[in-house]
């Protein structure tokens, strides 16, 4: 009996797989089709910022797709609502890293959110791209799988509290912050900067995520005295921070992150928001923008939406075109590390007016600049003499 060629049909295999395109060997990558996950809130506390997050990314995925795709292939998003739960979002992370097998995770909501499920997607080999999120460990350590475009919350308050406290004299800081490594790093922002100006912190107050009476916490920096105090919140819990405060004629000046400086604080919030700063990076868009490119997104997300675009939008939006850009350009064999290889030795100009996103190896924050606004008349005007975020 003739022996059948065996070594023959295994070279030939061989060679068929290594004649493949890169493609087949890239989770979330097909010859049609990149697959994106993406991790947000649509049911909990911060649901205003889950949907905006959604919702920019789907209109930047949809320009996309009209055009052509990403060198021919279409972007398809899978998304998971976490509820702002982190626990749900390792579970949101495991389905979509190693069920789904999505390419990347971008726009991922939430600071602990994204503290628990980031070693999902680690041990996996999945790109954390640029999470809804100002913590550290979005980009430290470095980490070739992280890529960052938010500042750090930390920081941004730290340059809050350096700032107000020059401009207006103030001279008993306090803070308020959810109890969370999110309210956290505002909490260490605002005593680095006291250390730095050589003051006390005069009292701290803390709340559970999700909470809605603060009458407790404003009574407490009422009776200490505060002048200023800083915020660790997100929208809901700020408007119902301020609310509380005009409510007991608690006249002190408050001051947030990037968390805090949305369009939505202010419509939702009405009077009880005037005056409130905020320290940002990119900045949110009205339709009476400058730069006629904005006010032309502006009535484009209007019209698909219905709904006005927030600081959220902008920044989702700006996520996934740098997302389509470096993709574009790392050419038709799309890797995990063509990608970051293409992000590491380009620059990425942001359409929408904020800073360029520049990455390298050791530094996996692209973008840096950032300024203070604060709530005139209803809207958000920026400040000229605003401080810049404090550099490490």
């Amino acid at each position: 009996m003739k022996k059948f060629p065996w070594r023959r049909l295994v070279g030939a295999c061989a060679g068929l797989l290594l004649a493949a395109p890169a493609w087949a060997q890239q989770q979330g990558v097909t010859k049609d089709e990149i697959l994106l996950g993406l991790i947000t809130d649509l049911s909990g506390p911060i649901a205003s910022v889950g949907v905006n997050t959604r919702d920019a990314l789907q209109m930047r995925v949809d320009e996309a797709n009209a055009a052509g795709g990403v060198n021919g292939r279409k972007i398809r998003m899978l998304i998971e609502d976490n509820g702002y739960d982190p626990k749900r979002s390792v579970l949101a992370a495991q389905k979509l890293v190693t069920g789904e097998k999505v390419f990347a995770i971008i726009g991922h909501v939430g600071t602990a959110n994204n503290v628990a499920a980031m070693p999902v997607l680690l041990e996996n080999n999945v790109l954390s791209f640029m999470p809804m999120s100002g913590g550290r460990a979005m980009f430290e350590p470095p980490e070739r799988l992280k890529v960052a475009i938010i500042q750090p919350n930390g920081d941004l308050i730290e340059a809050g509290v350096r700032y107000l406290v020059k401009k207006k004299n103030h001279t008993k800081v306090c803070v308020l912050y959810q109890d969370d490594e999110f309210g956290q790093e505002h909490l260490r922002g605002t005593e680095t900067a006291l250390k730095a100006l050589n003051m006390p912190l005069t009292e701290r107050a803390s709340y559970k995520r999700g909470a809605t009476d603060f009458s407790t916490q404003i009574a407490k920096l009422k009776g200490a005295g505060c002048t200023l105090v800083a915020l660790g919140t997100v929208v809901r819990e700020t408007i119902g921070v301020m609310t509380e405060a005009r409510k007991s004629d608690f006249n002190a000046d408050f001051v947030g992150g990037e968390a805090v400086y949305s369009t939505t604080t202010h419509q939702l919030g009405g009077k009880a928001t005037e005056g409130l700063y905020a320290m940002h990076g990119m900045n949110n868009l009205y339709a009476d923008d400058p730069s006629k490119v904005a006010r032309d997104w502006v009535v484009a997300y209007k019209t698909k939406f219905n709904a006005e675009p927030t600081i959220t939008s902008v920044y989702a939006y700006t996520m996934m075109d740098i997302f389509v850009a470096a993709a574009t350009k790392a050419g038709p064999n799309l890797t995990t590390d063509s990608l970051i290889n293409t992000m590491e030795s380009s620059v990425f100009p942001s359409k929408l007016g904020g800073p360029d996103f520049r990455l390298t190896k050791t530094m996996r924050l692209g973008a840096s600049q950032s300024s203070a606004a604060q709530i005139q008349n209803g809207k958000w005007v920026q400040l000229s003499d605003g401080a810049s975020v404090v550099q490490r």
